[in-house]
């Protein structure tokens, strides 16, 4: 395999963004030499296969999609109450919506994983250790609730991200008066987070 870092992350860059606009039959090798701009079979060079691509674009996402480590830490400087919740879900859904190609990417991957037990399997272990790692996150900064509170931000905030990146009309005016996705993020963290 090929060891020029900065082209597989070029590769894997081409992929994400193939992922998010064509879906998972448009990634093809050919496919991302072309998006990278590439010579035909550089591709070939730089993965072992198809899920060898897909694995690296998944870890690929988990760097692009990640909080800035210098705003969260000025962020957790804050005293540890629902409001540094609500904070930390508007900056998952800024993230999500300023990388809405990395995102929707992520999407295509799950979709994939549907159709392909070993690509399944990895990106379950994937995704439930991102969880894990909320949950104990959570746990140790001292938020409030516990492992139940962060699994129930996790499904309600990814049906936020997935209507607002894709469909956002399905949740306008469903609520009168509360604004999509801000109003949504400060409702959800007030239905799900106990008080302070």
């Amino acid at each position: 395999m090929a060891g020029n870092p900065e082209r597989r992350r070029a590769l894997v860059d081409a992929g994400i963004e193939l992922l998010a606009r064509e879906g998972a039959r448009g990634l093809t090798f050919r496919a991302v030499d072309a998006e990278a701009g590439v010579p035909v079979g550089t591709a070939s060079n730089y993965f072992a296969g198809r899920d060898d691509l897909l694995r690296q674009i998944d870890a690929r996402l988990h760097v692009r999609l990640a909080p800035d480590p210098e705003a969260l830490t000025r962020r957790m400087a804050a005293p540890r109450d629902r409001s540094l919740v609500t904070a930390l879900m508007h900056d998952l859904v800024d993230r999500a919506t300023r990388d809405r190609t990395g995102y929707l990417a992520l999407l295509e991957m799950r979709l994939e994983a549907t159709r392909r037990p070993e690509l399944r399997a990895s990106y379950t272990k994937s995704l439930r250790g991102d969880l894990e790692e909320g949950m104990r996150f959570h746990r140790e900064a001292g938020l409030p609730g516990g492992d139940e509170t962060v699994a129930l931000l996790y499904v309600s905030m990814l049906g936020l991200i997935l209507e607002h990146l894709t469909l956002p009309g399905v949740l306008e005016d469903v609520l009168p008066g509360v604004t999509v996705p801000e109003g949504l993020v400060e409702r959800i963290v007030a239905t799900v987070v106990p008080e302070d």
